[in-house]
């Protein structure tokens, strides 16, 4: 049984200053908590009904985790969702170092100002598809480990190494070589980018896009021609939401790339 000081130590971490002081976060449900454990992630504790791990004690078994048994109700009470899914993990977030190497491989995603944590966590599931191993957010990004992010991630927050740095100070550290892309209502059509097998893609905030201090670094300007422009049809919305715009292009720049 749950103490009532261990309830309210689990619920702070629903807020950000509580997740910051005590450095930890929580992930909900059967496949994100499964995919943790693969992952170099570092589970502290885990709470869970009787069924849940009974069900999964073949993968428990060897691990060193504090593993808490508790009832329907009180998961009810430490979870962050309306419909709470059976377990509950507390997790250490993890203390990475942003190095300018990340660059030389592969394409790497960089976020300016994206504030909704539905779009951040769906284009961090989104990177996670296309291989994409690092993101690089503002400071002002919304936090990757607020609940309805990790949750939105699907499991890929585990995979997918995310820093929050000046984007200023990282681009005008980059070697020239690299190219840099960025999302405008206009610019060259997303057809006609010729892609390398590496590079820095810019997605901008969901409402004013790429904001001017970031803008004169950018190389290349991606403009996502809309279907109907080719096709003789009425004009439809002014422009797509960040995450699907990102996975439009990461797309296009995994698949049709100049290697």
């Amino acid at each position: 049984m749950l103490s009532k000081n261990r309830i309210k130590q689990i619920q702070s971490l629903k807020l950000k200053k509580f997740r910051d002081a005590g450095q930890r976060f929580i992930a909900e449900g059967h496949k994100l908590v499964l995919d943790i454990f693969k992952s170099n992630l570092f589970i502290e504790s885990i709470f869970a009904t009787a069924n849940w791990l009974y069900e999964n004690q073949k993968t428990l078994h060897h691990l060193k985790v504090e593993m808490v048994e508790i009832s329907e109700k009180e998961l009810h009470a430490i979870s962050s969702l309306t419909t709470p899914n059976q377990v509950l993990a507390v997790i250490k977030i993890p203390q990475r170092k942003f190095n300018n190497n990340i660059f030389k491989e592969d394409f790497v995603l960089m976020l300016d100002e994206i504030k909704d944590p539905g779009n951040m966590g769906t284009i961090i599931r989104t990177a996670d598809w296309f291989g994409i191993k690092n993101i690089i957010c503002s400071h002002n990004c919304v936090e990757v480990y607020n609940p309805k992010v990790v949750q939105a991630t699907m499991g890929s927050i585990a995979r997918v190494q995310i820093y929050y740095e000046d984007l200023t100070d990282v681009l005008s550290n980059l070697h020239p070589s690299i190219n840099v892309f960025g999302t405008f209502l206009e610019g060259t059509p997303l057809k006609k980018i010729c892609f390398e097998k590496n590079g820095v893609i810019i997605i901008g905030n969901e409402s004013k896009g790429i904001s001017s201090a970031i803008e004169k670094f950018i190389k290349e300007k991606i403009y996502i021609n809309p279907f109907y422009c080719e096709n003789g049809f009425s004009p439809g919305p002014e422009s797509l939401n960040a995450s699907i715009a990102a996975g439009i292009i990461l797309f296009v720049a995994k698949n049709f790339c100049s290697k």
